[in-house]
This record gives C-alpha cells, structure tokens and sequence, in this order.
C-alpha cells in the first residue's frame, strides 16, 4: 500500500505506508517458527500459512491467515481473544468461519487482549476483552467471536486499525481517525475522560487533515498526516506525546518540535514513541527507563531527540504498545535493536545479526509478540539454498548423468565442483570424465549415492541405517568429513540388538571412532542379546577375538 505525502520541503513523496503496531505486512523474508507457538504446527501447516500474527500479554496466543483466505488461531485464548466462541484454549489451530474468504490488511491487539481486524473491502471486525467497551459495539460484553463494528462507519472503509491496552483507532480511506474504549487519560480525544462505547471520529484539531498512518501506547495515541505532521494525544506523563510537556492531552496536539520535518512512519512502545523522517533520521521520546531512547542513559526526554545520528539512512523503525524495546533497520540491511531486552536495559543501539526487526522481537522482547502482521506472500521467491535443492536431479537444466544400478541421476558440474573436492578434481581438463555426459559407477549402490549427490545440494541425508553404512563407506573413500559425522548419527540413531553388531564392524572398517566406540558400549550393555544374532556369528574371527577381549577389559564378563 503507498500514500501520496506532501511535505514542506519535497512536494511529493511516495513511500510505502507507515506500519506501527497497526501490524501491516512485513516485507522481509521471517521465519515464522522462531516464535516458539508455531513449533506446534506441522510442516504443512507452516508451508500454508500467508499472514501471521503473535499476541497476548505472555506472546501466548497466535492467528495467522493461509494462501486460501482461510482464517485459524490456537493458544491460551485470555478473554475470548481467540474469537473461536468459547474460552477454552487449544494447541491446535482452529478455524474462524465468520473470516474465511475475507483478505486481511490489518490487525492489531490489545492488553486485555483484544483484537481488531481489517479486511480488504474496509470491514471491521473485533473480539476479546471488552471491559472498556473497546470492541465498539456499544456494550461491555466480552466478544467470544468476531462481530462486524459498523456504528459511525457506515460506507466507510477502513485501511489500519491499532489498538492501545484498551482503547482502539482506526483509519478510513479517506484519512478520518476514529476511536473509541477506555478514556482515562484522553486516548480517545473526545476532549473528555468518559469512555467511548462506540466508534467516534477524532476532530480538533485533525478537522479537515487527511491523516495516513495510526499507533498507540498503553493509553496514548498517535496519528500522522499526510504532509508529515504528527499529533498526540492521551497520557503523556513520560512525555511519550512529544510536547515538551508530562500533561495528559484530552485532544490531539501537534508535535510542533517536529515542525520542518517530514515523517513518514511513527512506532508507540509502551511509553515511548519513535518517528522515521522522510530523509532517514530517527527522533525518540518519553520513558526511558530501560533505554528505549537509545540515547545513551535512562532519562525520559519530553520532546524529540534524535537518535544514530552517526548510522546510516534508517529505513524502518520498530515497537510496540505491549513492549520496551525499540528496533531499527538502515538502508544496507543493518538491524539494531535497543530498550529492554530479554530483561536487560540495552540503552544505545545494539547492531545485531538479524536481517529483520521482526527477528528482534522474535529473540529478544518481553513478550516476544510480533510488532506487526507478518506476511509470507513470497511464493515466487526461492533462497540459493532452496533453489539448489529443487534443481537436484532435473533432467531440464543438468549437464551429467550418473548411471547407478542402471538408473540415472542429473546433476550439475559446477554445484559438484564447488561442493565437494573428489569431483573439482575430476573434472579437470586432463581427466576423462571431463568430456564424458553420463558417468558409471559400479563401486555403490543407487541409493547410496543418490543420497550422496543430493546431500551436495541440500545439506542433509535421509537414509535408514543400513544403506547409511554404505554411505559412511563413500564419505571415507571421498573424503567427505561432515557427510562422514551425518551417517555416524543416523547410525547411531538406528542401532538395535539385530544391527548393532554389523555396525560395529563397519564403524571398525571405515575407521570411525566416535561411532565404534558408541556401537561396542551398546553390544556390551546388550552382550546376551547382542551374542545371539546370526551377526555376531557371522563376523571374522579376529574381529571377534578383539572384540571378546576388549569386553573382558570392560568387566563384561564378571559374575
């Protein structure tokens, strides 16, 4: 989605729409299991999943969204906040109906926690805690499902919803602000303390302003205009509204130390907010306390400072109502993260690994919850690794063929090149097989060393115990160490009374001493066993004699 900004210095800007916790798509590539609820789900399921979303005051509950439209949840379902109709929890995902076939372009949560959802057709939709009326729908029930929140909305078409601990916001495409729920403090920006059962269309000050972008604190909200403009207004006692003041605001505010500049994404934590210019700079305000600034110490700032100065153009900036950790990412990819991190106060940027801001509060939030709806929608889109992995054996883009067992296997010559030593050797210009479209091999057997060439494109082997043996014996003989280490595991995970001792000796033949010395413990530990197999039998006879000796030396055979 992109919005057209007029700003003061540059008439027009296109860029991409701010996305605070309002939770819009991610444009980076995110593993979505690096969040501990979606271990839960198969392979499948995760291959299904197109939109997703952590949430929950303990990152306990999850929805994510699937390339059909289809809608599920699963976790510990506080407050209905799974919407499935009951309050029982669940480690299987479950699906909404009420959603299915609706295409979803924003969501956000709440403390309680409730839910607030967008569809492409400008529907909203809420359930979960309701305690403040913060669902809209005029009344304090808790919403066990989804419902439809249409009063003052009526052929509007909502773009962005964010939700505070109990209030919520949502956008109109015509840059109306709406809000409604717990008004303690003004969050709402009624001009009252009252709270709001139904939607309300934010004014003041916003009158006649087409506004491109929301996001709230605990009890605070926020609200970009087109021309870059910011406002505030809520609870600012950590001064997390940026007006050089800790006064509450029961209406919005203008960000005036941000006049002249031209912001185009704005990020609340829990109490403090950050905004990302149109020319790359980052400004921090209000708590401080575990350094979520990154200035450098713990000290609330009331107004706008900025922030990595000395950094590259930041691109992006990351937090979100339930956290007090704060993220950034620079034009070349550089991720930094700052604030309360795993518990400790990290008070200047941290550069981290990360490729993504999303992994920072993967790894490193208190909850880990997700500051923003994820999306997968990269189906076109393949990793060198994985595009490897596709091309093995395709007879459409190889230049060899091995014939094994009289079956062929199409591979490349420049991914065996670099893979693996035997084959850059064989492939010199002086060798034979150089010139050669198909190659005979006559010393292994076809899964063997099919597993072989497909473990040079995928980096890994999937094999049972008795061809890995094989394999163990081709990794030796081309001098494959980490292949090597591979078939010693799989080995070792198949070992059994019938095998064990057929395996030690070919961990004896191959020279492989972590595995021999794992396969004699286990014979000895099941000597009774272990000697009456036909294996045991049929070994050579000095193998048999070492092996008698060396479980004597163990006390095998003591009464």
């Amino acid at each position: 989605v992109t919005s057209l900004i007029s700003c003061t210095h540059s008439r027009y800007l296109l860029v991409s729409k701010p996305h605070p916790l309002r939770l819009q798509r991610s444009v980076a590539m995110v593993d979505v299991s690096k969040w501990p609820l979606f271990k839960l789900l198969s392979t499948q399921e995760l291959a299904s999943i197109r939109q997703a979303c952590i949430f929950g005051a303990s990152a306990n509950e999850a929805i994510y969204i699937t390339h059909d439209d289809e809608v599920y949840v699963l976790g510990l379902n506080c407050s209905n906040c799974l919407g499935t109709g009951d309050s029982q929890s669940t480690i299987v995902p479950k699906k909404l109906d009420s959603l299915t076939g609706k295409k979803l372009v924003s969501l956000s949560y709440g403390s309680g926690p409730h839910v607030l959802l967008a569809t492409q057709e400008g529907e909203l939709y809420a359930w979960g805690h309701n305690g403040y009326s913060q669902l809209g729908n005029g009344t304090t029930n808790q919403g066990v499902s989804p419902i439809l929140v249409t009063t003052n909305l009526q052929n509007k078409r909502v773009t962005e919803v964010a939700c505070g601990s109990h209030h919520s916001l949502a956008l109109t495409h015509e840059g109306e602000v709406f809000a409604w729920g717990y008004n303690n403090c003004g969050q709402v920006g009624s001009g009252s303390t009252a709270n709001q059962p139904t939607p309300r269309k934010v004014s003041n000050c916003l009158q006649n302003k087409v506004m491109v972008s929301i996001a709230c604190g605990q009890t605070s909200s926020m609200a970009v205009a087109d021309n870059g403009e910011v406002y505030g207004w809520g609870y600012n006692g950590n001064g997390q509204l940026g007006l050089g003041n800790n006064g509450n605001q029961l209406t919005p505010c203008r960000l005036i130390a941000l006049q002249g500049l031209c912001v185009l994404q704005i990020a609340s934590g829990y109490a403090h907010s950050l905004a990302l210019t149109d020319e790359g700079l980052l400004y921090a305000w209000g708590a401080n306390t575990y350094g979520q600034l990154g200035t450098g110490n713990k000290s609330n700032q009331l107004s706008p400072v900025q922030v990595m100065t000395e950094k590259e153009r930041i691109v992006e900036i990351a937090a979100c109502h339930s956290t007090h950790t704060s993220a950034a990412k620079t034009q070349s990819g550089q991720v930094f993260m700052w604030g309360q991190c795993r518990g400790q106060p990290i008070v200047l940027p941290h550069l981290t690994h990360f490729s993504s801001t999303d992994d920072v509060f993967a790894c490193f939030a208190m909850p880990s919850v997700m500051w923003r709806l994820l999306s997968m929608e990269h189906d076109d889109f393949l990793t060198v690794a994985q595009s490897l992995k596709k091309e093995f054996d395709n007879p459409e883009t190889s230049d060899l063929k091995f014939s094994v067992d009289g079956k062929y296997i199409h591979v490349h010559k420049a991914v065996l090149k670099i893979r693996c030593e035997h084959f850059r050797s064989m492939f010199q210009s002086h060798w034979n097989e150089d010139m050669k479209e198909v190659i005979e091999i006559d010393q292994f057997s076809y899964p063997v060393y099919r597993s072989f060439l497909e473990f040079l494109y995928t980096d890994s082997v999937d094999l049972p115990p008795e061809d890995a043996i094989g394999l163990l014996d081709l990794a030796t003989s081309y001098c494959e160490n980490r292949l090597k280490k591979l078939c010693q595991h799989i080995i070792k995970r198949g070992i059994t009374v019938e095998n064990a001792f057929s395996l030690l000796s070919a961990a004896i033949r191959y020279d492989a001493e972590d595995l021999e010395e794992f396969c004699f413990k286990f014979c000895v530990n099941h000597l009774t066993e272990v000697t009456q197999t036909a294996a045991f039998w049929q070994i050579d006879g000095n193998m048999l004699k070492e092996f008698i000796c060396r479980a004597s030396h163990c006390g095998a055979f003591k009464n």
